[in-house]
């Protein structure tokens, strides 16, 4: 049996997730109504996984789970509003060490837990198996708290590079330096993006293009923390957007993102999800994507922290064709699924743990 941890400041709430998750089967469920409320119930109860709301009284989730991270390393799957407020907290509680996120049903939960069950018990059921790094985790939490204010927009206040404007150059040929970045990560993602990203200088030679499993509700507000804590410039893809060496494109939640060319120029683009993908933004179809307008030795690709097979297939076959592949190792993976698929495929250039990403990809992507 699973043993999850339901803390929410609803009444109703509490009451319709415990009564699906003890419907699921598989799980022995416990409930709290505040952050000081799952703080006992993490040493009285010791839960295998935990759901946790943001906005609640006497302790708020993210104050929760920093210490949850530190006391108890727990996998934690975070349940969110759709506010701009819930977007940006939801967002920095990932930094801090959740796992994962749910968005809530704009109607009551009540009226919607049909639709919303069997997502939400999958989730929470995988984010039972991940892996926690107890030393990174305090890591991140010293370093927040040596922040002089929790916010979204973490990481402003440093110092960055000067950039220069960007002037397309819609006429010019394309180089023979010409070349994309694409990668792919879900479950555990945003810190490991914190990771991959901030060590990269402004002058990246090569576009980055992300595609991030999470709900459309908050890629915005992952691209605006990303560009406070790097030297390259981030934004979310909502429409056709140039891609420029120094850049990183986040793809828009709950769609996916595509490479094209139009005319010498290549764009990213935001289209509506694939039903024939399972997860999105698909990892295999931004690769298949590129593939269509670019040679694949003129992509490089990494696969890291996710649940499931997304981008195994696409990086294997960009990799024969003479790409350059790169899964994160599995002693750094919050969970080894999408990246564990790729190296059993064959299919990567290089394995590489999490703090060497960014070295491993600036070589790669080196003129030689």
């Amino acid at each position: 049996m699973i043993r999850l941890l339901v803390v929410d400041d609803s009444a109703l709430v509490r009451r319709v997730l415990g009564d699906l998750f003890r419907e699921a089967g598989d799980f022995e469920v416990a409930l709290a109504r505040d952050g000081v409320e799952a703080l006992e119930a993490l040493k009285t109860f010791a839960p295998d996984v935990i759901t946790l709301d943001i906005q609640m009284p006497r302790l708020d989730g993210l104050s929760c789970l920093d210490q949850i991270m530190v006391e108890r390393p727990t996998p934690v799957v975070i349940l969110s509003s759709l506010t701009a407020e819930g977007a940006s907290e939801t967002v920095e509680a990932l930094a801090l060490g959740a796992v994962d996120v749910m968005a809530k049903p704009a109607r009551a939960l009540s009226l919607e837990s049909d639709a919303f069950a069997p997502g939400l018990v999958e989730t929470v059921r995988n984010a039972a198996g991940a892996r926690l790094r107890r030393t990174h985790r305090l890591t991140e939490r010293i370093r927040r708290l040596s922040m002089p204010a929790r916010s979204a927009s973490a990481g402003r206040g440093k110092s960055r590079p000067t950039k220069p404007a960007y002037v397309p150059s819609a006429l010019a040929e394309p180089s023979e330096a010409e070349g994309l970045v694409l990668v792919g990560c879900s479950t555990g993602g945003p810190p490991a993006l914190d990771a991959l990203l901030e060590p990269l200088p402004a002058d990246f030679p090569w576009p980055i293009v992300v595609a991030q499993h999470m709900p459309r509700a908050f890629t915005g507000a992952l691209a605006r923390r990303l560009d406070g804590l790097c030297a390259l410039d981030v934004v979310e893809v909502v429409g056709p957007t140039p891609l420029r060496a120094g850049c990183v494109y986040i793809g828009r939640g709950d769609a996916d993102v595509i490479v094209t060319r139009r005319g010498r120029e290549l764009l990213a683009l935001a289209a509506p999800a694939d039903a024939a993908y399972r997860w999105h933004p698909s990892v295999d179809r931004l690769v298949e994507s590129a593939r269509a307008v670019l040679a694949a030795e003129r992509i490089a690709a990494v696969l890291m922290t996710g649940m499931g097979s997304d981008g195994a297939a696409s990086l294997a076959q960009l990799r024969a064709d003479g790409g350059w592949t790169c899964a994160e190792a599995e002693e750094t993976a919050v969970v080894w699924g999408m990246p564990g698929e790729l190296v059993r495929a064959g299919g990567a250039s290089v394995v590489a743990p999490l703090d060497a990403l960014a070295h491993t990809l600036r070589a790669a992507v080196a003129p030689r």
